[in-house]
């Protein structure tokens, strides 16, 4: 969606709180896209993504390269790497590539080939070897 604007503030529209920029079923788009906004991609797309809230590929979304967001919704395809805070994988999503998040879940039928990196964790406890040792008699 684009809003143009003739330079007199008579026609500005009220900034929303969210909005949603969409690439429908039948775009294909190339190039590199920088959002402060959400993003739902019906259609196919191939370079990179970043954007500061949530990215949604549709079931017949299909995105190539990488995507950098705080939170991934996958009903369709991706192909590339993911660096995300929490990733979503629905069933009949398919993500076939690398994924770094603090949280992911796969639904039933969701699939995932490749690689995945838990960021943003604490390391487990330690235990001590004085205190596990049992006495010997």
């Amino acid at each position: 969606m684009a809003i143009f604007n003739n330079g007199n503030g008579s026609n500005q529209a009220p900034k929303a709180d969210s909005s949603t920029t969409i690439i429908t079923a039948g775009s294909r788009i190339k190039g590199e896209m920088n959002l402060t906004c959400n993003l739902y991609v019906d259609g196919e797309f191939e370079g990179t993504i970043k954007s500061d809230k949530e990215v949604n590929i549709g079931k017949s979304g299909h995105i190539k390269g990488d995507i950098h967001t705080k939170r991934l919704v996958v009903q369709g395809y991706i192909e590339g790497s993911v660096n995300a805070t929490k990733v979503e994988i629905k069933a009949k999503g398919r993500v076939n590539g690398s994924i770094e998040s603090s949280e992911l879940v796969i639904e039933s039928k969701g699939i995932f080939e490749g690689n995945s990196v838990v960021k943003n964790t604490t390391p487990p406890p330690s235990i001590d070897k004085k205190a596990s040792q049992t006495p010997k008699v």
